[in-house]
């Protein structure tokens, strides 16, 4: 079948692997909002969240349904949220968020992930100076004035409202501190809100060479192979 087909197969199999990965962080992070807060989406905000991401990246109802019901059961894990920082090389800052049922294995993986691409893993704590830590709520722009809604938010901690034209959708930008009180203001107005995360935005960026850059994004899929790993956030230019 030639080279064609085999590029199209690697191309679906990297989106299915993608899809699955994807799936397995908001899997847990199910699990880990009933834990909380228990399992009706009504009574917790948290997994309103995750259900809202769940819809957003495609996953099947069926299979978010199944993933409250055993995060119900006692015999479900129990997962833990994990923070691991370090340096990649060049003096890249890298953080990594782990959705993890067992710290131990996923530190031990994180470390030779760092230090098999030339990083190193550091201390937790030491690189939050150089990230501001946001909640990044996403919402459809049809019938939306930007301006309008800036405005309409800055009293429940906006900071930064952006039009995406290409997806139609409006980004919501405040202090992960008000992910709470943002996420009401936003149901209360009605608006639908597609998707929610707390992200970590560098505060400065380190300009790289495109060969250099090929030595961090290694890094980056590195971690990025391990099911514990649910974000990998950089400084990265």
């Amino acid at each position: 079948m030639g080279r064609a087909f085999e590029y199209r197969r690697a191309r679906k199999e990297a989106r299915w692997n993608k899809m699955a990965k994807v799936f397995t962080r908001i899997g847990r992070e199910i699990a880990i909002s009933v834990k909380e807060s228990g399992p009706d989406p009504a009574t917790n905000a948290r997994l309103r969240t995750a259900v809202q991401n769940a819809k957003y990246a495609n996953m099947p109802k069926e299979r978010v349904d199944s993933a409250i019901k055993r995060a119900v059961s006692k015999d479900t894990e129990n997962y833990q949220e994990m923070v691991y920082e370090g340096y990649g090389p060049f003096g890249i800052a890298v953080v990594v968020e782990c959705l993890t049922d067992n710290p131990t294995r996923t530190v031990a993986t994180v470390r030779t992930a760092f230090n098999r691409k030339g990083g190193a893993l550091g201390k937790t704590g030491s690189l939050e100076f150089l990230f501001d830590r946001k909640c990044v709520f996403k919402i459809k722009a049809e019938g939306q004035n930007v301006e309008d809604l800036e405005f309409e938010l800055i009293d429940y901690g906006a900071d930064d409202v952006q039009l995406d034209e290409e997806e139609g959708l409006i980004y919501i930008y405040a202090p992960f501190t008000d992910f709470g009180q943002m996420q009401k203001a936003l149901e209360e107005k009605g608006l639908e809100v597609v998707s929610s995360e707390l992200e970590r935005i560098p505060t400065n960026t380190i300009q790289l060479t495109p060969e250099q850059v090929e030595q961090i994004e290694a890094l980056i899929e590195k971690l990025e192979e391990d099911d514990d790993v649910a974000n990998v956030f950089h400084n990265m230019a």
